[in-house]
């Protein structure tokens, strides 16, 4: 399995080698390093733990500082399950780079898409509005009935479209291609849309 973690920075565009426009967007990749490497013997389950980020030292509890030691002080940490044979090589201290991927590969990606807030239905869930003529006066943008009367014995069903929060969701788009890779420069390209905003902690999975 191959993953790698970064930042989200802005969107853009390439042209191929045909003359063909994509847009791309692209990703910070900084150094990922290897935190803990856990074994079935030994944890149960076999996995690895990366760090990524930092922060300030005083916001970092007591727990952390003594788990990550002298490695630094992560913002972000991450657990990905492996097979044996594939944390056998790994040690703690150890860097994750792009070295594992290259041009062409198709990767999945996850990230917080952006927070909303407390949105309507019209914006939430594409409802068109009640109509703007026949006595109507302040009802576009209205939700309508919810059928509270007939069905689920006068209850609001389970999973009604209604108003409320929006974004701030992890979201994850499968079969993205990796466009340009620049590992002296850490940045990835990859085709299309990625979820989140600028800064945004992104996890790419080959």
């Amino acid at each position: 399995m191959k993953f790698i973690l970064g930042t989200k920075q802005n969107m853009t565009q390439i042209f191929t080698e045909s003359g063909e426009v994509k847009p791309v967007t692209m990703l910070a990749i900084g150094p990922v390093t290897v935190t803990q490497v856990k074994t079935d013997e030994k944890d149960g389950y076999s996995a690895v733990q990366v760090g990524y980020g930092e922060r300030k030292a005083k916001n970092i509890n007591k727990a952390q500082k003594g788990h990550f030691k002298d490695l630094g002080n992560f913002a972000h940490v991450k657990e990905y399950r492996l097979k044996d044979k594939e944390t056998a090589n790994l040690n703690v201290g150890d860097k994750v780079d792009l070295t594992a991927f290259k041009e062409g590969d198709l990767v999945t990606v996850s990230a917080i898409s952006k927070g909303k807030g407390f949105q309507g239905v019209v914006k939430r869930h594409g409802f068109h509005g009640g109509p703007r003529t026949h006595g109507q006066k302040h009802s576009e943008r209205e939700a309508g009935s919810i059928s509270g009367g007939t069905r689920n014995g006068g209850r609001v069903p389970t999973g009604m479209r209604m108003a409320g929060r929006m974004g701030s969701d992890k979201i994850t788009v499968k079969n993205l291609k990796v466009a340009q890779i620049n590992t002296e420069a850490g940045f990835i390209l990859v085709e299309g849309a990625v979820p989140g905003r600028r800064g945004t902690l992104v996890e790419i999975h080959g």
